[in-house]
């Protein structure tokens, strides 16, 4: 009986700890903790003109298809160089996002808008 019991209370306590460690996926959501925006840079550009998200945390994931670059986003402390993520929580309003890592001739012009509602 002392086996029982101690085995059932050992399988409630493993399927406990695998409830609270779990992926989720859901953090992402817009009624979760946050939006994501996925950004690929590619030579001299972005792939999207402008982004847009509601005001709130805010992650920011950088893929570089062609060349190697970075961002930083004008008046916040998001700086991503190479591939990686940063996250910020952002009140409404437009943001530039610009390459930050000199990348060649079209360098000065790589930029792309973030228009937070």
């Amino acid at each position: 009986m002392k086996k029982l019991m101690l085995t059932l209370l050992f399988a409630a306590l493993v399927m406990a700890l695998a409830a609270c460690g779990g992926d989720d996926s859901s953090s992402n959501n817009a009624g979760g903790s946050g939006e994501t925006v996925d950004l690929t840079a590619s030579n001299w550009q972005f792939d999207k003109d402008t982004y847009t998200v509601p005001a709130g945390k805010v992650t920011f994931n950088l893929k570089n298809e062609d060349g190697y670059h970075g961002i930083e986003i004008e008046g916040t402390d998001v700086k991503i160089e190479g591939e990686g993520s940063d996250s910020a929580t952002l009140e409404a309003g437009e943001y530039t996002i610009k390459c930050s890592v000199p990348c060649g001739s079209g360098h000065d012009t790589m930029t792309t808008k973030l228009v937070v509602e």
